[in-house]
């Protein structure tokens, strides 16, 4: 996202880039745990420059990525309980 962003309306197209998630689609997935209480890391990261991929890149290709750009990151753990 660039820098001056300062929030992301519901149902608005995410500014920035946007990588495959863990089910092989570009876009936001919400949480489907399995039954009971399930964790969910979500991590921020300042960069001193922006990237860019010739394709939608992994998990992976990004942190190889920042690689050396990271300033400063945050994490943020919510936790997530199905409803029977």
């Amino acid at each position: 996202m660039p820098a001056g962003t300062l929030g992301i309306s519901e149902g608005a197209k995410e500014p920035g880039l946007v990588g495959l998630n863990s089910r092989g689609e570009l876009k936001y997935g919400g949480p489907c745990p399995p039954d009971g209480e399930h964790r969910y890391f979500f991590k921020l990261f300042a960069l001193d420059s922006q990237l860019s991929f010739e394709s939608e890149p992994t998990r992976q290709g990004v942190l190889e990525a920042m690689n050396n750009h990271v300033i400063v990151e945050a994490e943020l753990m919510g936790r997530y309980t199905r409803q029977k």
